[in-house]
């Protein structure tokens, strides 16, 4: 009789202690969705400012900036053009 009422308990604790684990469980799956959908909306809101400054500085949009602001812009030299990359430009001076 004692064995079995020794089984009985040690059962029920078994049961206590997995039902804890399983809302536990479903605690922790609760916080990570949380997180995600929050790492989520950050991601989005990233991607548009970065939408927003490639449209910004997309090269239609500087050419016409450019033209409302009626900048003088001069090309440059030929032999700067001609000169290798790792050439000191101040070599020259």
């Amino acid at each position: 009789m004692i064995k079995l009422l020794l089984c009985l308990i040690a059962g029920l604790f078994v049961g206590a202690v997995l039902l804890e684990l399983r809302q536990q469980h479903l605690n922790l799956t609760y916080q990570t969705n949380e997180l995600h959908n929050r790492i989520q909306a950050c991601q989005a809101q990233l991607w548009n400012q970065q939408l927003s400054i490639a449209v910004c500085t997309a090269p239609n949009a500087i050419a016409e900036t450019m033209k409302d602001e009626d900048l003088k812009l001069t090309n440059p030299s030929a032999a700067l053009l001609k000169r290798a990359w790792i050439e000191n430009p101040d070599a020259d001076q």
